[in-house]
């Protein structure tokens, strides 16, 4: 994710300056240190007090202030930062960038800063559409800066059409896009996460305790990395809101088909989900009544074997060209995650323990037919980057 990234967050005067504080949350949940820096305007929809709060660190709005200045605090605010993020980011803020005016902290901190730097566009349709803002977007794009938005919707002036802040995550994503490496572009993946449900009448059903976590953020990873995603999403699967394309779906039989179908060309295929093995052969119509069985010694239900989707991906004529399998095992885990391994003609095969299904935190062993390594335990999106390297360095060669 952005772990160990820093990232100066500019909040420019506009009525979206009160989704400063959801983005600078996002990206700190995502790892990265955020310091904020407010232009008078700013303050007037927003409190610095709600962004130290969040961020933990103290909110930046003066350009005279003489104990930082002394030190040239505005040199050293720009050289701290790897990116510099404006969101909202105004019309008349953009113009000062784009005409070098630094007559307040931020426009200041723009022309002093070294690295990226991404806006997020904020305002009145007719204020976006003006050929003056259009002149200072062409300037500031040639001089390198990215645009992210603005998405066309309702404005807080009653209008409606472009001129939106950008959601939070799509305003993240851009992030990755400058500071992650984009060594996946061009690839296209399909993942599958979380349990499957397999109907036993319309209320109960057989299931698992997997979360889907892991193989969200291996979508989302992934998507940093630039990738085109699918994910095919069991019941309980995260949201994940940087991914291309998604599909939720209930039974194993139903991920099967979903699967097959996305998979087809593919550059990679990974199987994170948990999928039922087994479902019910003759699932009940209404719902089954207690006391059903008669005799008093209980019921006795048919269970059929689900095919093996990720052994099935693999086996396939126009197979992707990697195929990931996962191996959730109790006991004798590189034993069995071997044995799978040749069992499903899969190129890799990621091994953990029962024991963390449904957790934050995971580990396990990484196995191809010529390599094996270990990851220590770890939250479950720094797992999630690990696996994504692995991957990227065996289609390198360094496995």
């Amino acid at each position: 994710m952005l772990k160990g990234m820093r990232i100066l967050l500019g909040i420019s005067g506009g009525i979206a300056a009160y989704r400063a504080a959801e983005l600078a949350r996002l990206m700190i949940r995502q790892g990265a240190e955020v310091r904020c820096v407010m232009t008078q305007g700013a303050c007037e929809f927003i409190t610095p007090l709600t962004l130290e709060a969040l961020t933990g660190q103290q909110v930046h709005s003066e350009l005279f202030d003489l104990t930082r200045e002394r030190e040239m605090g505005h040199i050293n605010l720009a050289r701290w930062a790897d990116v510099l993020v404006v969101a909202p980011a105004t019309a008349d803020i953009m113009a000062r960038f784009a005409h070098g005016i630094c007559d307040n902290l931020l426009s200041t901190l723009y022309q002093a800063r070294r690295g990226p730097v991404l806006l997020a566009p904020a305002m009145n349709t007719v204020m976006w559409q003006a050929p003056a803002t259009q002149r200072n977007v062409q300037a500031l794009q040639q001089d390198g800066v990215h645009i992210v938005g603005p998405a066309v919707g309702d404005l807080a002036c009653g209008e409606t059409g472009a001129g939106r802040m950008s959601e939070p995550m799509d305003i993240v994503a851009g992030v990755y896009g400058l500071l992650l490496d984009q060594s996946l572009a061009g690839q296209r993946w399909v993942i599958n996460a979380g349990p499957t449900r397999e109907a036993w009448d319309d209320v109960r059903t057989l299931s698992n305790r997997a979360s889907g976590l892991l193989g969200s953020l291996i979508a989302e990873e992934a998507t940093m990395r630039g990738a085109v995603v699918q994910l095919i999403a069991g019941p309980g699967t995260p949201a994940t809101p940087g991914v291309q394309q998604r599909r939720d779906v209930e039974s194993a039989e139903d991920m099967l088909a979903a699967c097959v179908r996305a998979a087809v060309g593919a550059d990679l295929f990974i199987a994170s989900a948990a999928v039922s093995d087994y479902r019910f052969a003759e699932p009940i119509n209404g719902k089954l009544k207690r006391g059903a069985a008669n005799d008093g010694n209980g019921l006795t239900v048919q269970l059929l074997e689900n095919t093996d989707i990720v052994a099935t991906i693999a086996g396939m004529d126009n197979r992707p060209e990697t195929v990931v399998a996962f191996a959730a095992e109790a006991t004798d885990h590189l034993e069995n995650a071997r044995g799978k391994l040749r069992a499903k003609g899969v190129d890799a095969i990621f091994a953990n323990d029962i024991s963390r299904m449904g957790g934050s935190r995971g580990g396990g062993w990484w196995l191809t037919a010529d390599s094996e390594c270990k990851s220590g335990e770890m939250g479950k999106a720094e797992l999630a980057a690990w696996i994504v390297q692995r991957v990227i360095d065996m289609q390198s060669g360094k496995q």
